[in-house]
């Protein structure tokens, strides 16, 4: 059963690329993960690695309960560097719903 659902999560797992979604496995060697800030509900992060031969840009796509969903600043990472993007919901959301990234 958790195998079943783990295999169901990985799968799922896709990002934006140049506005199509794509697994996260052909994204170029992009590691990214989005979670909700462990404190603040209204708060999404997407952290990336930058395991290309080149300069990479990205930023966490928010979305909020109740709430228009944001965005958050683009980010640019160099040939093996690491950084995050956040992105708040306003006060009257019921918290961040799901976080995703876009690669540029």
């Amino acid at each position: 059963m958790f195998a079943a659902g783990l295999a169901t999560l990985v799968s799922a797992a896709a990002l934006s690329v140049g506005g199509m979604a794509v697994p996260a496995a052909a994204a170029g060697g992009v590691d990214c993960s989005g979670r909700v800030h462990g404190v603040d509900p209204n708060v999404g992060i997407v952290g990336c690695t930058n395991n290309t031969g080149g300069e990479i840009r990205f930023r966490a796509d928010i979305v909020c309960g109740l709430a228009p969903d944001v965005s958050g600043d683009w980010v640019t990472l160099r040939p093996g560097a690491y950084g995050e993007s956040v992105g708040s919901c306003a006060w009257f959301s019921s918290g961040v719903g799901s976080v995703g990234w876009t690669i540029a």
